[in-house]
């Protein structure tokens, strides 16, 4: 299927190690995008996913300078290891091209901040995509704390996020190679999962980075995943609110919900489009199935041409906005020293 790209934003794909690439070459077209060209060096794997996808028509070179310089796409998506975001960003910016990565931003704060400062230097957009900011009920909920201030304000936030763990539930092998890798991945549950409830947090307090961050990790299955983490549990305090926020490779069931408690009542998230309100103690809970979000806010390749085509602006505490996940890495850099050394971290606010 050849389509005319003259107005749609050209995309690169850049790598097809990570599981969440489906979800772009399963729809490569859209009216906003097209996707142009992918770089893979497995051949194997770039192999496997054009048949699966019947991707003739759209070239796949090794390396990303050569799909740069000859597909000449205006933005790339990155869905190689985290530990690869750095590099990806590293050959796009210079060249003006914008980027989105699959959560987290980066493996740690020194690869974070030397993105940001070529996004910032090459006048980028860096975005990052998680599947909860396209969830209704998190907008949803959103809206009733800031906007009609339901139940006052936010003094406890709990967020969980995982499955029974990535071997369990099958993910590709060359995925699953590096996210069990301490640098390839920057760790397991609490760097899979736990990014998750930091980007949230990060996002209902207006960008605010917390006071503290405290961090457990234990390896429930380290027959499984010797090298890192299968269960994380992050508490963060901020001047009048905690959160906690649980990342697991141990749910029985897949899960992506979250709890807010505000001084007079709770709303609760259960998935994408289920939300559950108590206004007060003395109110019935309600339960309502919401619809889907609008384009360009209910998907993330869409929001990123929308982005590009400045059809829509970015804030900075957004879920996707580069401030908001520089905060999220930070975050997770001290949860991972506050679980190697049984402290509490201090986070500082610059």
């Amino acid at each position: 299927m050849i389509m005319d790209t003259t107005e749609k934003v050209r995309i690169g794909v850049a790598g097809l190690t990570h599981d969440h690439v489906n979800g772009i070459l399963g729809r490569p077209f859209h009216p906003t995008y097209a996707v142009v060209a992918i770089a893979e060096e497995d051949t194997a794997v770039s192999q496997r996913y054009a048949q699966r996808y019947n991707l003739d028509n759209i070239p796949i070179y090794i390396t990303l300078e050569e799909m740069l310089d000859t597909a000449q796409p205006e933005a790339v998506l990155a869905f190689g290891s985290i530990y690869d975001h750095l590099a990806v960003v590293q050959v796009c910016a210079p060249r003006g091209i914008h980027v989105m990565v699959e959560k987290p931003l980066a493996v740690n704060m020194n690869h974070a901040q030397e993105m940001a400062a070529l996004a910032h230097q090459h006048a980028i957009h860096l975005l990052t995509n998680y599947e909860t900011t396209w969830y209704a009920s998190n907008h949803a909920a959103y809206r009733l704390v800031h906007e009609e201030r339901l139940i006052g304000d936010i003094w406890k936030v709990v967020i969980h996020d995982g499955h029974k763990g990535p071997q369990e539930i099958g993910v590709p092998p060359e995925f699953l190679a590096w996210l069990t890798d301490p640098v390839l991945n920057g760790g397991g549950a609490i760097i899979d999962f736990g990014c998750y409830g930091a980007n949230l947090m990060t996002w209902l307090t207006g960008g605010e980075p917390p006071l503290t961050v405290t961090a457990v990790t234990q390896q429930i299955k380290p027959h499984l995943y010797p090298q890192v983490d299968d269960e994380a549990t992050i508490i963060l305090t901020y001047p009048r609110a905690q959160a906690i926020v649980q990342g697991s490779w141990n749910w029985p069931i897949s899960r992506k919900d979250m709890e807010v408690y505000g001084q007079t009542g709770q709303i609760q998230a259960l998935n994408a489009l289920d939300l559950r309100v108590w206004p007060n103690e003395k109110a019935e809970a309600q339960t309502q199935t919401l619809a889907p979000l609008a384009e360009p806010l209910n998907d993330p390749f869409i929001y990123f041409a929308a982005v590009i085509r400045q059809q829509i602006s970015l804030h900075d505490h957004d879920l996707s906005a580069l401030a908001n996940n520089l905060t999220v890495v930070q975050i997770l850099d001290a949860a991972r020293q506050s679980a190697q050394s049984g402290q509490t971290m201090a986070v500082s606010s610059s």
